[in-house]
This record gives structure tokens, C-alpha cells and sequence, in this order.
């Protein structure tokens, strides 16, 4: 292509590349969207103030999607508009909400979006907007202001003070900072009128999940505050829009889907390049910029960014100023500067991953390079979009990778035009979520058995595993539960990808950046080179506790992957289903992987220069997959016919995950899946494939839905490929962990092959009868324990006081005043004065179980000054203790008795003390023979209700689960 003259535009650039000796044929596909005439229509809801702003800003008409959908909202309907980019979504949520500002001056909205930019790009917006108002109705004070992790400290409490009638946010900051503090918040909730989404289709797998409790979170606290706010949703183009708004807010949409904007021409090509994609990414921008068109180049990681930013550096050195990089990860300071130089248009062209997707103004731009499938035609769409605004020709460019997915459209390129557009999965059912979620929800508001949220998602299961867990406490009737703990918002991450790690310099401890907990172990393990804003670094250390990667600057000629080992175990079978040939599995899985090591590629050649191995703990979680059952006859024909049966499996497990995007909206990074030539649960063969995120998504459960699709598709794929042995258009996976070995591209066809087509007569009855799996199940049920008719309960009373002696880490210094201990065999209590303890320790050790009251930490070491026996080996059942493991704190006896069993004991330790003083010895036994029958009481209401009742902090009378079975248990093992 040439690069020589002046300025020149979109089809010149086209005719170019087309006509070019080197990418002429590399082109596979040339696509053109004709332009579209804009439909207006009018809409009578309109106050003259909103007339006359639109007029103000230059619009005569509103576009017949914005009327619709203001139409909508007007009669109180929740809507989500799920049209183009650059349609005008903005307008939609603002005017109405502008109008009902100047009606109901108390009028308040939460404007959310998923990124600081785009509510940074709002507020501009917004205030454009309210400042074209006629000036007799423009409001006194700001209509709006943002509250987020950039707001600093006096700002945020100035918000709270002098509300605006619109705050500015995103799902973490009502998650962390609204809901949690909501009574700082009630004049907000009172009057919330609006709740503004924006880019819903951003709230997706995980995350979407976890904004999907947030927002149920924040229906319950309008109903505690009597507000029914009116939902706008805002999207790209999805497949289910209102099933998308419904699963994410819990309530009723109706959806605008039929755009009304205008737009410009525009071009698509997609290219399938000789050499890497990456590099003829380089040399496409090469073209445009000397052409002074204006281009955004998508890529699948950051690793590419970095590079591709480099390398055009390097071929562009005099307009090296006007390139960047744009990526998650960088500070916010360089990320606002980088946007901002991309508006004023100094930028000629920016490397970004999907961080630059969303609608965030980055001005006029021309072309649009992909470098590679983004995953979804959603994603695609959404990244087209981000060129040819102000109805200016466009160029979209789709150059493929050499993965199984990229191949597939740029054999079958009609399909990438064709294709609808995927539905958006979440998972609201996800127990993990859900737990988590609904913890916050009783810290906020206490839980009550028939309120709607528990009453519609029967959450039952979850409720008494949270309160069997200590992290809820029901109240005594059994009809309400609250938190444990104060905010325990503070420790759920809502974007899923658990706690992020700071990357500091080693030299002097300066951050430079950051990375999710989730990715942290496979990108910046000792040893890893790491790319950071076009810089390579060397990992010199991983501190896990301290949440801390250290690195130092370095120009490697090699790059690291590391090297992993995984094992599957079957929890529970939800469903099956028949192929021809096989039977698919849907259920729960419990996944272990371990990275076992790295190894060190050259950059260039691609060759294997080090193996180094890596001492890091296991990563342990469950999830949904599905799994195919392969027959023995499958195997042994495998294996006749001289193919690599594990090579077969293991490459038709690559596959089936490259080719999961297609029907199922997903990156490759949420999947995993596993290959097993022998599984012992089912006693045979087996591939698995389930999501990547614990609890998993629906992402799995999906493809299972469509699973005989799925299959046919990765077959013709595999098939198709014109490579011998297997490549990364085929069976090669770039995120295998053991290297892509052992893999046969025709062994995997033969095994597809047999899936869809009917097995042997001789095993045509494993058909019509599908084998059932004996599951080995594992289980964390605790056997139920017998309590021993041999047990005490006992309880000392001391001389001296803990002041006494300097404290109570010298409980040893005591001494005993009496001793009581009820023997269960005699049915009686025995008294024991000092001068009889040798005779106490020697009955103690004659029971099967010693049962006490901070028995452990303080009893046995007041005993332990009379004698040499090892008191921490009697089978010791200590009340407080269970206590303490399930609440975090301790509770005394007096108040577990006045609260369990309505008793109150007749003195305190102090009294006691000067009982033994005064030689009120039958005083001073009375006593602690009341606190062994209290003991004695707790102890067996615990095993026969499994609970104990307080107060908590909020003086809410609440039951404590115990299992006194579980620690009966480990002493009978013991």
C-alpha cells in the first residue's frame, strides 16, 4: 500500500489495500453497510422548556427509537433501549429526567455506568444540556455530580450534605459506599425517582451476576423507603434485551430495539494474513497514519497492545508522539490523559483492548483494525461502532487470528455478516454470589422469611448454610436473620476477579500499575516478564499475603507461559442428554489446578529456551460444566485405527472451547476444560468442559442447551482446517498448560465423528439404555456422634484474681479455691478443695469426655500447676471455644444462659473471690456448682436444637448455630 501525498480518505484507503500486492490477497471478504436516512417522529410529552433546549443544541426532531422509548418511561414502564452505537441513547434518560426536575424540583436519579470515564463524559452531557435550558428555568446549584473512588473525601461528604438531584456513579460505589451507609443516604432513597443504566451489556458472566444482587439490594431499600424508581436500561445491540433487563434488576422491560439514527457508509473487510495479525495490524496503521486517518486498533490482550504499540514506534518515529497505548491497569492519571488527547485529536491512532469498547467520546475516528475475533459479534459490533460517527465513511478491518474461532469466519465469512447478535448470560442463582450477596442484604436490612426477594428465588438452602457458617444469625422465632459482622460489603468484590495486587518497582517501591487477584499467579509469577505501558518487566516476587507483584524494568528477546496440571472431580449430575453416539452430562464440578512451572519462548522463532518450575499453592473451586461420556468401543476403535486416543480427546477439548463463542456469548478465558483418557467416578473416559469462575456463570449450562450444535460445528471446523497434523486454527490452544501435548487433529475427528453417528450393534444397547456413572461422591457431612454415657462436666474457682498475679496469661498462678464436676454415670456433682486435686485430674482422665466452659485456655492451665500430666490430651469439649471458631468473639456463660435458658447465675467472679476470702466455702461451692449446671444445660440444648441464643450488638435476640456433633467427632477420632 502507498503511504505518499496528502490527506485522503476511507475509499481511497480501501482501493489501496484491496489493489495491494502484499494484502490484495489476504483479503477474503469486503462487506458494505449502505447508508441509512434517519427517521424522526414527534413526541407531545415534551414541556416547551425541553423544546427549546433541544432546539439550543441543534436537534429539530427527536429520532422515532428516542420518542418511543421517552413514551415508555412517561407512563412509567422500566424500558431498555438496546440500539447502535451513536444513536442518541444519552437523550433518552436525560430529558426525562431533566423534565421531571423542573415539575418535582425534589426529583432525584442515580445515573450508573461501569467505567469512571463514561460518568465523567455524562456529567459533561448533562450539564451541556441543562445549561441550554431557557435561562428562566436553568437551576440555582450543579443538577449533578460524580461520586466515586475519585472523589476525594471532603467532596463526598459535601454530596451527602447538599444532594444533587442526579448522582453520578458505578455499581462498586452502591455496592461499597450507598447501600451499606444508607441512612446518610435517606433523603436520596426517599425520593428516587430514576435509575439509569448504562452499557448493560457489560454486566455479563460474574460481574453481571454480582450487579445483579446489588440491584436487588437496592429495589429493597427503596421499599423500605417507599420509592418505586422507574428503570432506563441502555445497550449495544444484544439478542435478549428485556431477559437481560429482567434478570438484572428483578423487574418487568419492555424493549426499543428499531433504530431511528442515520448513519454513513461503511466498509468491512476481513483479512487473513500470511504472517502474524499482530504484525499486519503494524503495518495497516503504518498506512493510515500517513494518511492522517484516525485509527483505533483493538486487540485480545495486553500483552499485544504493549507490543503492537512498540513496534509502530519503532516503523513511525516521526509521529511516535502521536501513537498510544490504552489498556486496564494503568493509573487513572494516565488514562485521563491519554482520552484526552484522543478528543482534541492529537492522537492519530490508539492500541487499546476492550477498555475503549464502551462509549466514552474519543472523537472522530476512521478506521477500525480488530486484531482478531473479539469473541461475540456484540463485541464486534460494539468496537465497529466506535468509527464513522457525525456521518463520516468508515473502515472496519477483522484480521484473523490463527485460533479456531477466527479461522472459522474467515472460512465462512458470510457468517460474521449474517450472524444475530448473542444473548447476554448471567447467573443470579450462582450459590456463591448469592451467599455473598445476601449477607449484605441482612447488614443492610435484616432478612425476614416472606419478604419477596427469598420468597421468589427459594433461597432457603443458602440461608441455612450462611447461618450453619456463623456469616448470618437467625433471630430466636426463626423468621428473620441478620449479619454477623458489620459490613461485610467491604469483602465482596463485585467484578469477581477477587482482590486486586499492586505492581511496585522493586528499586523504589513505586506503583506503576495493578492486576486482578484472579489473573496474578499466571502473568506475574517470579520469574514472568510482564508488559506494562510498552515497557517490559521482570518479576522479581509475588507476595500473596501482602497483595504485592515486584518487578524491574528489562528488554527480554523471550517471553513466559506457564505450564499447569488439572483435576476434575464430579459433584452432582443435573441433567443428560443423548447424542447419537454418546451421552452428555450437565452438573457441578469441583476444579483443582496447579501451576507447576513456566517456560521461557523466544520471541520470534517461537523455540522452547528454559523450563523453570513454580512452588504455588493450588487454585480449588466449584463450577457447572458438562461432560461427554466416551464408550469404550470409541477408544478401541481409536486405537485400532492407529490414532492417539488422548491426543483425540485433548484436541477435541480444545476445540470444543474455541468454537463455545459461536452459540454462547463468552471469552475463552472464562472456560476451562479438562481431557481424561480414565476417570475414576465414572470408571472411563471423559472430556470436560465448565466455566471458569466458581459457581459458575451459565455459560456451560448454555452450550449443554445446544451441545449437539456445538458438536457439529467444532467437527466441520476441525475438519475443514487445512493444516495435517493440528494447528491453532484447529486443536491448539495459546492457554494450555501442558503445551498443546499431546494433541492428534485426526484422531479428534474420528472421535467427533463417531459422537454423532450410532455406535456397533453390539453396543447399540448402551444407546437405548445410557450407562449411569457411580459417582464416588465426597461429602462434608459430619457423622453423627453418640454422646458418651462416661462424660463430666466440670468447673474451678480460683484464689486469685487475674490482677493478682499480673494478668491472665498467668492462669497457672491461680490456684484453686474448689472444684466441681457433675459425673454423668452417677448422675451426681463431686466437690473438690485444693488439697484433692490430685484426686480431680486423676477422675478427669477416667471420663470419655470433660466438658467445660474456657476449659482449654483456662482451666487446664490453672490445673496445671499441680501436676506433670498432659492436660491438653483429655478428650476436652470446650463450649467457648465452638463459640469463638463461629463468631469471632466470645460470649460469657451468664448471657448464653439468660438468653438460652432464661437462667441467671446467683454471683460473678469477683464475689467469689472474696467468698474464698471470707471462708464462705459453701457460698463459693454453690456458685460453681450453678456455673457446672448452666455448663451442663448450654451443652445439651446445644446438641439437641444445634443452636444457642444471644444478643447481638444490635440487642436482637438471635440464635447461634453450634455443631457440637462435628466437635464431638473429632475428639472420638482423636
Amino acid at each position: 500500500m502507498g503511504t505518499e501525498g496528502e490527506k485522503t480518505g476511507v475509499t481511497e484507503y480501501v482501493t489501496a489495500l484491496k489493489q495491494s500486492e502484499k494484502f490484495g490477497r489476504q483479503v477474503v471478504a469486503h462487506h458494505t453497510d449502505a447508508p441509512q436516512i434517519a427517521e424522526h417522529a414527534s413526541s407531545k410529552l415534551l414541556s416547551d422548556p425541553i423544546r427549546s433546549l433541544l432546539h439550543n443544541i441543534g436537534i429539530k426532531a427527536l429520532y422515532s427509537h428516542q420518542a418511543a422509548a421517552i413514551e415508555h418511561v412517561a407512563a412509567g414502564r422500566h424500558v431498555i433501549i438496546s440500539t447502535a452505537t451513536a444513536s442518541g441513547k444519552s437523550l433518552i434518560y436525560n430529558l426525562p429526567v431533566i423534565q421531571s426536575l423542573l415539575t418535582e424540583p425534589l426529583t432525584k436519579a442515580l445515573y450508573l455506568f461501569p467505567l469512571k470515564a463514561l460518568a465523567q463524559d455524562q456529567l459533561k452531557t448533562l450539564q451541556t444540556l441543562v445549561h441550554n435550558l431557557p435561562e428562566e428555568v436553568l437551576p440555582e446549584t450543579d443538577t449533578a455530580a460524580i461520586y466515586d473512588g475519585d472523589t476525594s473525601g471532603y467532596k463526598r461528604k459535601k454530596i451527602r450534605e447538599q444532594l444533587p438531584a442526579v448522582l453520578i456513579t458505578n455499581p462498586d460505589m452502591l455496592h461499597l459506599s450507598l447501600l451499606p451507609y444508607s441512612d446518610k443516604w435517606a433523603h436520596f432513597f426517599s425520593h428516587l425517582k430514576y435509575i439509569i443504566i448504562d452499557e448493560v451489556h457489560t454486566y455479563r458472566g460474574v460481574f453481571g451476576s454480582h450487579i445483579a444482587w446489588v440491584l436487588r439490594r437496592l429495589n429493597r431499600m427503596c421499599e423500605v423507603y417507599g420509592t418505586q424508581p422507574t428503570y432506563i436500561l441502555t445497550s449495544a445491540t444484544v439478542g435478549n434485551p428485556e431477559d437481560l433487563a429482567q434478570n438484572l434488576t428483578g423487574q418487568r422491560f419492555v424493549s426499543v430495539t428499531a433504530s431511528g439514527a442515520g448513519k454513513a457508509a461503511k466498509h468491512t473487510l476481513l483479512l487473513n494474513p500470511i504472517d502474524s495479525a499482530a504484525g499486519a495490524a503494524t503495518l495497516l496503521l503504518d498506512a493510515a497514519v500517513h494518511r492522517k486517518l484516525r485509527t483505533i486498533i483493538y486487540t485480545q490482550s495486553r500483552k499485544m497492545t504493549e507490543l503492537i504499540t512498540m513496534w509502530s514506534g519503532k516503523r513511525l518515529k516521526e509521529y511516535q508522539h502521536n501513537i498510544a497505548s490504552y489498556r486496564a491497569g494503568f493509573l487513572p492519571e494516565d488514562r485521563r490523559h491519554i482520552e484526552k488527547k484522543l478528543v482534541t485529536g492529537e492522537l492519530l491512532a490508539v492500541i487499546t483492548t476492550s477498555a475503549l469498547e464502551l462509549g466514552i467520546d474519543i472523537g472522530t475516528l476512521d478506521i477500525c483494525i480488530m486484531v482478531g475475533y473479539p469473541g461475540s459479534i456484540m463485541a464486534a459490533r460494539q468496537r465497529a461502532g466506535r468509527v464513522g460517527r457525525n456521518n463520516r465513511e468508515s473502515l472496519v478491518i477483522l484480521i484473523g487470528h490463527e485460533d479456531a474461532l477466527d479461522q472459522y469466519f474467515m472460512r465462512n465469512p458470510e457468517d460474521f455478516f449474517a450472524r444475530p447478535v448473542e444473548s447476554v448470560t448471567i447467573n443470579p442463582l450462582n450459590t456463591f454470589i448469592a451467599g455473598r450477596h445476601l449477607v449484605c442484604a441482612a447488614a443492610e436490612i435484616p432478612l425476614h422469611r416472606e419478604e419477596p426477594l427469598l420468597q421468589a428465588y427459594k433461597l432457603d438452602q443458602q440461608l441455612q448454610e450462611l447461618t450453619t457458617a456463623g456469616e448470618l444469625l437467625q433471630s430466636a422465632n426463626g423468621n428473620s436473620w441478620f449479619a454477623a459482622r458489620k459490613y461485610p460489603q467491604r469483602h465482596v468484590s463485585i467484578r469477581g476477579s477477587g482482590h486486586p495486587f499492586m505492581i511496585y518497582l522493586s528499586a523504589n517501591n513505586k506503583i506503576i500499575g495493578e492486576i486482578d487477584g484472579r489473573r496474578v499467579i499466571t502473568e506475574c509469577h517470579k520469574g514472568a516478564i510482564y508488559l506494562h505501558m510498552a515497557q517490559s518487566y521482570y518479576v522479581d516476587g509475588l507476595d500473596m499475603e501482602e497483595k504485592a507483584v515486584y518487578v524491574s524494568p528489562i528488554s527480554p528477546n523471550y517471553f513466559t507461559r506457564v505450564q499447569s496440571t488439572k483435576t476434575t472431580e464430579i459433584l452432582e449430575e443435573f441433567s443428560r442428554t443423548q447424542l447419537k453416539g454418546v451421552v452428555v452430562f450437565f452438573g457441578r464440578l469441583r476444579v483443582t489446578e496447579h501451576i507447576t512451572g513456566y517456560l521461557k519462548i523466544l520471541s520470534g522463532s517461537m523455540k522452547i529456551i528454559g523450563r523453570r518450575p513454580l512452588d504455588l499453592p493450588p487454585q480449588t473451586f466449584e463450577t457447572e460444566g458438562y461432560w461427554l461420556l466416551l464408550p469404550p468401543h470409541i477408544k478401541n476403535a481409536c486405537e485400532h485405527h492407529q490414532f492417539h486416543f488422548m491426543g483425540g480427546i485433548h484436541a477435541m477439548e480444545h476445540a470444543l472451547i474455541g468454537l463455545m463463542p459461536l452459540l454462547v456469548l463468552c471469552d475463552r478465558n472464562d472456560i476451562g476444560g479438562i481431557s481424561h483418557p480414565w476417570h475414576d467416578q465414572i470408571e472411563g473416559a471423559a472430556v470436560f468442559v465448565y466455566d471458569g469462575h466458581a459457581g459458575g456463570v451459565g455459560l456451560a449450562r448454555e452450550a449443554f442447551s445446544h451441545i449437539h450444535s456445538l458438536v457439529e460445528s467444532t467437527l466441520n471446523a476441525v475438519r475443514s482446517c487445512s493444516c495435517d497434523a493440528g494447528c491453532p486454527s484447529c486443536v491448539h490452544s495459546s492457554k494450555c498448560g501442558s503445551g498443546n501435548r499431546p494433541i492428534d487433529k485426526n484422531g479428534c475427528v474420528y472421535i467427533m465423528e463417531a459422537l454423532l453417528k450410532p455406535p456397533p450393534a453390539s453396543n447399540s444397547a448402551m444407546v437405548e439404555h445410557p450407562p449411569l456413572p457411580t459417582l464416588k461422591k465426597t461429602t462434608n457431612h459430619i457423622e453423627q456422634v453418640i454422646l458418651p454415657e462416661n462424660y463430666c462436666v466440670f468447673d474451678i474457682e480460683t484464689k486469685r484474681s487475674a490482677q493478682e498475679v499480673g494478668g491472665w496469661h498467668r492462669a497457672q498462678n491461680m490456684g484453686v479455691s474448689v472444684a466441681v464436676v457433675y459425673d454423668n454415670r452417677q448422675q451426681k456433682f463431686l466437690v473438690y478443695e485444693e488439697k484433692q486435686i490430685e484426686q480431680l485430674i486423676i477422675s478427669l482422665f477416667s471420663f470419655d469426655l470433660v466438658v467445660g466452659f474456657n476449659n482449654k485456655r483456662f482451666d487446664n492451665k490453672v490445673l496445671s500447676a499441680y501436676t506433670r500430666k498432659n492436660l491438653s490430651s483429655l478428650p476436652s469439649f470446650d463450649i467457648l471455644e465452638v463459640i469463638y471458631n463461629q463468631l469471632g468473639y466470645r460470649l460469657s456463660l451468664d448471657h448464653l444462659a439468660e438468653q438460652t435458658l432464661g437462667k441467671s447465675k446467683q454471683g460473678h467472679g469477683l464475689q467469689a473471690l472474696e467468698w474464698f476470702k471470707q471462708g464462705e466455702m459453701e457460698k463459693l461451692t454453690a456458685y460453681c456448682r450453678e456455673d457446672v449446671q448452666l455448663t451442663k444445660e448450654l451443652f445439651l440444648f446445644g446438641i439437641r436444637q444445634q443452636h444457642l441464643l444471644f444478643r447481638n450488638k444490635a440487642k436482637k435476640k438471635v440464635r447461634l448455630p453450634v455443631n457440637f456433633q462435628a466437635a464431638l467427632a473429632r475428639i472420638s477420632h482423636q
